[in-house]
């Protein structure tokens, strides 16, 4: 009784705000103080106000609250550790299984796809160049394409 008592007065108080305010004519600042100020009134009519004060005097709403207080921990700790770990067991499975199937060796330019019908034509080598300074700016460059098989 004495919550529904407060409410009503918290909205006549915010009410008799948003009058000095639209008499100041600051109609805006007034319209949403008057609806900020309709709130508690309007919780007390639907029978929130009641429900939370039952809620708030009853030790099972309070272990429920505690229940729910616990499960929200190991879901907050279990994504913790899931995302420290890299996914779920079956996606760290599905990512393993990729890798091997997406192998390639170390000096390939394309993933092994096991024995081919003709074998891979290995690059000439090149004759040896006098040193220049531009042969440095280029020489990374030139392995990427060499990586690449270019």
């Amino acid at each position: 009784m004495i919550a529904e008592t407060v409410c009503s007065a918290v909205s006549a108080a915010g009410l008799g705000i948003a009058a000095v305010t639209a008499y100041r004519k600051r109609f805006l600042t007034a319209a949403r103080i008057a609806a900020y100020s309709l709130v508690p009134i309007g919780l007390v009519m639907t029978g929130v106000v009641e429900w939370l004060a039952d809620t708030a005097f009853s030790p099972v709403a309070w272990a429920g609250f505690a229940v729910l207080g616990v499960a929200w921990v190991l879901f907050m700790t279990t994504r913790a550790v899931e995302r420290r770990r890299g996914g779920t067991r079956k996606e760290r499975k599905e990512a393993r299984a990729a890798a091997q199937r997406d192998a390639v060796a170390p000096g390939a330019s394309a993933p092994s796809l096991g024995t081919g019908s003709r074998p891979a034509a290995e690059p000439a080598a090149r004759p040896a160049k006098a040193s220049r300074g531009g042969d440095d700016d280029f020489s990374d460059i030139e392995a990427i394409l060499k990586k690449h098989g270019i």
